[in-house]
């Protein structure tokens, strides 16, 4: 069973049309302080993103931000936290938040969040990293994207092995559980070798 000291949150810089994205927003920000497991994520003070580091913070946890200069006006750099970096670009923010973690959650957001967890995810599947990646599916949020990963997977774009890759649950401490017990295994990323 792997200990996770550092999770790397990916969310919206929105609240969202419905009050529950806030609200397990603040329940994965308790439920990380609570485990004593430090948040890194993308450093603003706004939506999912600001909602996640204030619970941290208010359960005496630890927050690490990461934030592109050009973004720290923009996102509203979140000064309470305890260690905000400012970096250069969105290239050095993803590079320097996958370094800095353990495991990685997205919570409900839009492009960049989409982005940041293929990203990691397509970077789990190269083996260029074996840390566990999961995604809170609040109020079946995901299901959507679940559903065309499952359809790549059916079309054979997509290995079972690498759908598996990514952990999926309703419940913070359910996901923090998953990620906890994640046992890394690696799967070629071809499908077909002749196809070449």
């Amino acid at each position: 069973m792997s200990r996770l000291s550092r999770v790397c949150v990916f969310a919206g810089s929105g609240l969202g049309a419905r009050d529950g994205y806030r609200d397990a927003a603040a329940a994965l920000g308790e439920a990380l302080a609570r485990r004593r497991i430090d948040l890194v994520y993308g450093g603003a003070t706004v939506g999912l993103m600001g909602e996640v580091a204030d619970a941290v913070l208010e359960g005496d946890g630890h927050v690490t931000g990461v934030i592109p200069d050009a973004l720290a006006e923009k996102e509203i750099a979140h000064e309470a936290i305890q260690d905000l970096r400012v970096v250069g670009s969105m290239h050095e923010r993803k590079a320097v938040m996958a370094d800095l973690a353990d495991g990685f959650v997205a919570l409900p957001g839009g492009l960049g969040t989409l982005e940041e967890l293929f990203e990691i995810l397509t970077w789990a599947q190269l083996g260029i990293h074996t840390k566990p990646v999961g995604v809170l599916n609040v109020g079946g949020y995901y299901n959507l994207l679940l559903e065309a990963l499952d359809h790549a997977v059916r079309e054979r774009f997509v290995r079972k092995g690498h759908r598996s890759l990514v952990c999926v649950d309703a419940d913070p401490d359910g996901l923090l559980d998953a990620l906890e017990t994640y046992q890394p295994r690696y799967v070629e990323k071809l499908l077909d070798r002749s196809a070449r």
